[in-house]
């Protein structure tokens, strides 16, 4: 098993942001205390998310931050990237995995305990499981109960992390379930200050016993 501290799981959004401000919010999260890093890019060209890759990745060696590529198993290649996610619609685990190697992180999206085991079988390292709130994010979300979570929880021995419109407001729900971490996009991506508002939710999660 990779070693990886998924506590504070930042998941990027560049919509409406320059490349120049995108990226200062990328290293501003990091700083403010986010573990590991996702670059999700559903609308860009391979040629345009590779380009992009590469300098985020530039960022997050920089602090020893592993990278995480969503969806995109060739992105995630081409730029030697620490790991890739795979979400119900797109390549299934067992292929990632056997195309990214062992040495490298693959991660699923659950939102069932059948799917979650099943995951977990073919090779995935952690689950993303929700959304437990409805999100501001272009992605398409099914809400998860705080229940199903906490049964998936207990039904795999990798990690888990909670994702969806979380913030250090609302994540209390998420009290006494055996979560590894906190997934969050909006919450730091959209925040004045992405430093502070990592910070700050990493602080609140600790405090509630989530990571």
């Amino acid at each position: 098993m990779k070693k990886f501290d998924s506590s504070l799981y930042f998941i990027t959004d560049s919509t409406n942001y320059t490349q120049e401000e995108f990226l200062f919010r990328v290293e501003q999260a990091i700083k403010g205390g986010a573990t590991l890093l996702q670059l999700r890019e559903k609308e860009k060209s391979t040629r345009e998310y590779i380009e992009l890759a590469e300098k985020v990745h530039a960022i997050a060696q920089r602090y020893n931050v592993p990278l995480i590529i969503d969806d995109r198993v060739d992105v995630a290649l081409a730029i030697d990237a620490e790991g890739v996610h795979v979400g119900a619609s797109d390549m299934p685990v067992a292929t990632a995995r056997k195309l990214m190697g062992d040495d490298k992180i693959v991660g699923a999206t659950a939102k069932t305990v059948p799917w979650a085991k099943e995951a977990c079988e073919q090779g995935a390292d952690y689950l993303g499981v929700g959304a437990i709130y409805p999100t501001t994010t272009k992605v398409v979300t099914v809400l998860t109960s705080t229940e199903t979570l906490d049964a998936i929880t207990k039904a795999v021995p990798i990690p888990v992390n909670a994702i969806g419109g979380l913030n250090k407001d609302n994540i209390d729900i998420l009290k006494g379930i055996g979560i590894s971490g906190i997934c969050a996009v909006s919450a730091i991506m959209k925040a004045d200050d992405p430093e502070k508002a990592a910070r700050e939710l990493k602080e609140r999660a600790r405090e509630l016993g989530l990571c």
